[in-house]
């Protein structure tokens, strides 16, 4: 900590001292003469006021709303004067919150027919008065017509503009819009001054049940007209209070000393104490002109407790390590050398027994960086072949309409390759005809042949195979039945089983056994379907484009068996894992036991939230989300001696100290009395001997800003396949807990000191402004 006497010197004897010249600290904005109208005010700070798209969207537009070939009901659609949300009209009246959704959870809006939907049923509706909002999560697409085209391009610039703003805004932003939108809703008569009455409503919606006592002292602290009521600067004094962080506070005074600013010397000292790599003089320099808000300050090289509250709300304060957010990895190794984010019953968009198929499930799973999706491929009528969940009620959908979905959509996210897993139901015939889609409609893009100057004995790269579609199917073996059939790679193995078993029912099912087309065999080019039979330690010659498909209960069956021998194979061959078909409501598994033995391809049902999803998300949440991760140098090495059974002494000690917690989502927005009592659960994923987790107690009635400051540990043997989860629930005591938010992450990209947690939803979006407040210590020996 610098003396007092340089912080005397550090300034011209005739200038007054710069924290004279400095603001007090705010944590919101000072009145600009839209109190008046809290919703527009927030409005005109994402400088949208003037724009004629938004103007035009806040008036509302009478949209037709289409669901099928009979089903077109015109509705009004509203932007609400928050700039965050839309209203909507319902033919039956619902709760409040059932009549509109948010602008951060719209994942792409889209113009003309570009949906599933409106290509089926949009047909009475000419392109250019037609748009698609697609959601993010489980939500269904909303597909629209508008009463001219000119209307439609407006909410398909204003969505765009809003999205665009609300990405650009920084924590302090999203948090000042949050709650003036809240203010705007509490103010029940609209005349832009609150009552105590209203003050405590305002309190419920933003999830803080305070003592009467306390929060009219608080209320009158502001009331400076002593009319019982707030308005203008009141309201914003009120609002500062109330969103005061006393835990940021001690620490940003802890490093500034008496005069209440930080110097870049004593910035950088926190940094150093941070443990932030490449912590300079000229790097703290930097932060202060990146987050300082008070220019008089960023002039002399200070930060005030508003800028440092800036920064660790930012992207570089985050526990993600901004670093890992891009592509970082090295990725022209062999793709066995890397986990795949995998999807199963990609065209699934809830259940495996009655759920719909749809084209769009592919485009949601591309949209979460997945590279390897399934197609389930059963006889069509018309010589057209189909892909639904055979033998069930699920609708069916074209292989040729799932073919141009992966053109159009496959690399919006990642330019890495995607692998098509088929799986083949089809008669010859419509194998050619699925080969001959593939080529026609995928073009150069399908890979048909080996590169040129690939090692026969590795697999290519992800930079090898940019942009590329690989195919993975059955293989034509040399071998023929003796009736000259030519048999797929399973049959063989089923012939002999059949021979050693001699039983009837074995019979019968190589008589059924499917033959394969040569068209779509010659498209299995790296990823050739075989069974995987035995493990053995050295393979000779190796068999890199060989894929084996395991059910989760096989591969358990061969991590808890085989242990090393599985992790050797895995590191020069490709291996898939499935969910069980008895999960009929297309349940997930734990992925992270698979990860463990190095398989690649983890495929999950990506249409089922839940923490098996939450973790795969945390998985590939790195490397730019680009569906491609490095495997840690244990799982490949060849000659690896890696067993996730026999992990080793601990290695790793982290330590997390739970702190706070900022404006928890209200779970039950329909009741105003209803306010969360939230606890924090830290878990690990890691080997078995790493698995683990631990919770704090919970705080009663505080969704707004609870306090623990209690200290988790955990001891660490295979820290390289960790994932750290960080959950928050509302504490119940009769039944189990409700899930309030998550955030999972690879310990590999957490970073040390002091950090926010940006916390999501069940299905993924973001909970903004919702944060957990840690300190995090890792300690490797």
């Amino acid at each position: 900590m610098l003396c007092g006497r340089w912080r005397s010197c550090r300034r011209r004897p005739e200038e007054p001292p710069v924290a004279a010249q400095v603001a007090a600290p705010l944590l919101l904005a000072p009145p600009d003469g839209d109190t008046k109208r809290p919703g527009l005010r927030a409005l005109k700070k994402m400088g949208l006021t003037e724009d004629e798209d938004v103007r035009a969207m806040l008036r509302g537009s009478r949209l037709c709303k289409i669901r099928s070939r009979t089903w077109h009901k015109e509705r009004l659609y509203r932007l609400q004067e928050d700039g965050l949300s839309v209203w909507f009209q319902r033919r039956i009246p619902r709760a409040p919150s059932q009549h509109i959704f948010f602008v951060q959870h719209i994942e792409a809006v889209r113009e003309g027919h570009q949906s599933e939907g409106l290509r089926r049923f949009g047909g009475a509706f000419p392109p250019a008065r037609c748009l698609t909002i697609a959601f993010k999560g489980r939500r269904k697409n909303l597909d629209l017509a508008a009463a001219t085209p000119e209307e439609a391009q407006r909410w398909v610039r204003g969505l765009g503009k809003l999205r665009a703003r609300l990405d650009a805004m920084s924590q302090r932003e999203r948090l000042d819009h949050w709650i003036h939108s809240y203010l705007h809703r509490a103010d029940s008569n609209q005349d832009s001054k609150m009552s105590f009455k209203e003050i405590k409503s305002l309190l419920r919606m933003v999830n803080v049940d305070m003592n009467d006592m306390y929060a009219y002292r608080l209320f009158k602290e502001c009331d400076h007209s002593n009319n019982e009521r707030l308005e203008g600067a009141e309201i914003e004094e009120f609002l500062r209070r109330l969103l005061k962080r006393p835990e940021l506070e001690e620490i940003f005074h802890r490093y500034s000393g008496e005069d209440r600013v930080l110097s870049a010397p004593e910035l950088l000292e926190f940094l150093e104490d941070q443990g932030e790599d490449g912590a300079t003089l000229a790097r703290a320099q930097q932060l202060i002109h990146t987050y300082e808000l008070n220019e008089t300050a960023k002039q002399h090289e200070l930060m005030t407790l508003d800028g440092f509250m800036m920064y660790l709300l930012s992207p570089e304060g985050a526990a993600l390590d901004p670093a890992h957010t891009c592509v970082f990895q090295d990725m022209d190794q062999p793709l066995s050398h890397y986990f795949i984010s995998s999807s199963h019953n990609t065209y699934l968009t809830d259940s495996q027994i009655g759920g719909p198929s749809s084209t769009e499930a592919y485009v949601r799973a591309f949209a979460q960086g997945c590279r390897c999706v399934e197609l389930d491929c059963w006889e069509g009528p018309g010589g057209e072949p189909i892909i639904y969940h055979g033998h069930t009620l699920t609708s069916k959908i074209l292989f040729r309409d799932v073919v141009q979905t992966v053109r159009d959509h496959a690399f919006t996210l990642s330019p890495y390759p995607v692998i098509l897993s088929l799986e083949n139901h089809c008669g010859l015939e419509q194998q050619a005809v699925m080969a001959r889609h593939l080529r026609a409609i995928l073009g150069d893009v399908l890979v048909t042949q080996a590169l040129d100057c690939q090692n026969p004995e590795e697999l290519p790269s992800p930079e090898q195979l940019k942009g590329r579609v690989l195919v993975k199917g059955k293989k034509l073996p040399a071998a023929r039945s003796e009736d000259g059939r030519i048999l797929s790679d399973q049959e063989e193995e089923d012939e002999e089983e059949e021979e050693a078993e001699a039983t009837e029912q074995r019979r019968r099912l190589i008589s059924q056994a499917k033959q394969i087309s040569p068209e779509l065999s010659a498209l299995a080019v790296y990823c050739c379907a075989t069974r995987l039979r035995t493990l053995r330690p050295n393979p000779v010659p190796p068999q890199p484009c060989q894929v084996s498909s395991l059910s989760e209960r096989k591969a358990k069956k061969l991590i808890r068996e085989a242990g090393n021998s599985f992790v050797r194979h895995n590191t020069r061959q490709l291996t898939r894992v499935y969910p069980l078909g008895l999960r009929m409501n297309s349940a997930n598994y734990s992925p992270q036991e698979m990860w463990n033995s190095g398989c690649q391809l983890v495929a999950l049902n990506f249409q089922t939230p839940g923490y098996e999803m939450d973790l795969n998300a945390g998985r590939f949440l790195i490397n730019g989300q680009c569906g491609y991760i490095l495997k840690p140098a244990c799982l490949r090495q060849p000659d690896t001696t890696f067993d996730p059974e026999c992990p080793g002494p601990p290695r790793t000690t982290l330590t997390i100290q739970v702190l706070t917690a900022q404006q928890l989502p209200k779970l039950n927005t329909e009741k105003p009395n209803s306010i969360v009592d939230p606890l924090v659960r830290v878990e690990i994923h890691g080997v078995p001997a790493d698995c683990a987790r631990k919770e704090t107690n919970y705080v009663l009635n505080n969704g707004f800003n609870p306090r623990w400051g209690q200290t988790l540990q955990f001891q660490l043997r295979a820290p390289e396949l960790v994932l750290v989860r960080f959950v928050v629930e509302d504490y119940d005591t009769t039944s189990p807990n409700d899930f309030v938010g998550q955030f999972t992450l690879p310990l590999n990209s957490l970073k040390q000191g002091y950090r926010h947690i940006h916390l999501l939803s069940k299905d993924g979006a973001s909970l903004s402004p919702a944060t957990l407040f840690i300190h995090i210590r890792i300690q490797r020996f």
